[in-house]
């Protein structure tokens, strides 16, 4: 093994595994980040694949899975309005397996069929990208995508321009820069900030690369052609920079492991942890006067859903509306600098309009109820009435009855539906006290809208 592949490999295999491993740990929930993550990922191993068989048909046919895991991340990043949204990210996991088998079958150059997928996920989001935010974003990834289809094809193709692992190091740099932007939608989503949080992660990363990533490579170079040496660094490496990526769910799972007896201690660690973990992802004060109706409305539809979520409540911009303020200040001075009592406050703000879509009869099915129980028993209390067992045991008679009737008689999509419905009324009702209860809203608010507090449907 020449000193140049060690060099350039250890270091970009070790990069690119961390920020995958971060976007996963930023919302391990969202498929975005794990398509993002899988690009990232299998271009790692294909360098550790190829620093150990330089341009073996294994390490080509791993070149060509970032490719697959891109056009998913494009479809993800289809606006939510779009009618084929689904169906097209049905058959992106469809065609992706088919375009892999190609890949892995076909000689040479045949293995490019994996950019079909790319290119056609991409033309679609350029198509929709005056709905895509933010809105430089598809044309970036367009780019992105262009610059690495064009260094896998130096890297199949006969073309001679080089070292190969300077092409690969620069195919890296493309999937990071992918990463980074993937980063930034998630962020623009969710209404956080991203640089704090990266910039905290990217030093770590950095500071695990040379204190792991550097003894490693000298170790490859003190043992030429020791494949199970080489394999074993870069385990380690993969170790040491994923701890670095999901820093939190490790630290989670330590706590449990540690406090296996003490779930109050388990409990308040994870509570303080999380809050630790938001501070750098919360958005400006400042920057709250600047959000307009949909960004208003598309928060507090997040907030109802995060509603038992303290990390991502504590991110949610609206922990600063006026009315948390007030409520924080008639508890007393101090209060409203303490991160949990602003989740709190936010969480006892949206229950309060939640239960102002009540009508005034007992529980009921009927259509008037179908917004409140949405909003109340699935968000506020936490129901999951579509799991295998659902949790039933704590739930007093009445939210018993609307388990059973969601189970029996409300399809899943009606549910998202009504919960989407109902939150767009909780809004609605925010947005008009904001408007009629805080100066500075009142100007800038009722400029160009007739009706703030009209919900669309």
């Amino acid at each position: 093994m020449t000193a140049p592949v060690p060099a350039i490999a250890v270091p970009v295999f070790a990069l690119t595994w961390w920020l995958g491993c971060y976007l996963v740990a930023r919302d391990p929930a969202r498929v975005l980040l794990w398509r993002a993550a899988g690009a990232l990922g299998s271009y790692a191993v294909a360098v550790a694949a190829w620093s150990l068989a330089p341009g073996s048909a294994v390490a080509r046919v791993l070149l060509c899975i970032p490719a697959l895991c891109w056009s998913g991340v494009a479809a993800a990043l289809l606006p939510r309005d779009v009618p084929e949204r689904r169906q097209i990210n049905l058959g992106w996991a469809y065609a992706s397996a088919l375009f892999l088998v190609l890949a892995a079958l076909l000689p040479g150059v045949g293995k490019l069929v994996a950019l079909a997928p790319l290119a056609g996920a991409t033309v679609l989001l350029l198509r929709y990208r005056d709905k895509v935010r933010p809105g430089s974003l598809p044309a970036a990834l367009a780019v992105a995508a262009a610059l690495y289809a064009a260094g896998l094809i130096v890297v199949l193709a006969p073309i001679d321009l080089g070292s190969a692992e300077l092409v690969l190091a620069a195919i890296g740099l493309d999937l990071l820069l992918l990463g980074f932007l993937v980063a930034v939608a998630d962020a623009t989503e969710a209404g956080e900030r991203l640089i704090p949080d990266l910039r905290r992660s990217l030093v770590t990363a950095v500071a695990a690369t040379l204190l792991c990533g550097g003894p490693a490579a000298l170790t490859m170079l003190a043992a030429p052609g020791l494949r199970t040496v080489t394999v074993l660094q870069y385990v380690l490496v993969a170790v040491v920079l994923g701890a670095a990526g999901l820093a939190v769910p490790v630290r989670a799972g330590l706590d449990r492991l540690a406090f296996l007896q003490d779930e109050r201690l388990r409990q308040d660690r994870s509570a303080l942890l999380l809050a630790a973990e938001a501070l750098p992802r919360r958005r400006e004060r400042h920057r709250m006067i600047a959000l307009d109706e949909d960004e208003f409305r598309r928060l507090t539809r997040r907030a109802l859903d995060d509603f038992a979520d303290i990390g991502r409540l504590l991110r949610n911009p609206l922990v600063d509306l006026p009315a948390v303020d007030r409520r924080l200040q008639a508890r007393g001075p101090g209060v409203a600098e303490q991160p949990l009592m602003r989740v709190a406050e936010l969480r006892a703000v949206l229950a309060e309009q939640v239960a102002k879509l009540r009508p005034a009869a007992g529980f009921g099915t009927t259509d008037e109820w179908r917004l409140y129980n949405a909003l109340h028993y699935c968000c506020v209390l936490g129901l999951r009435p579509y799991d295998r067992t659902p949790r039933a045991d704590g739930l007093n008679r009445d939210a018993r009855r609307a388990l059973d009737w969601f189970r029996r008689h409300v399809p899943r999509g009606t549910l998202r539906r009504w919960t989407a419905e109902g939150a767009d009324m909780v809004a609605a009702r925010l947005w008009r006290e904001l408007l009629s209860t805080d100066p500075r809203w009142l100007t800038r608010g009722t400029a160009g809208r007739a009706d703030p507090a009209r919900p669309r449907r």
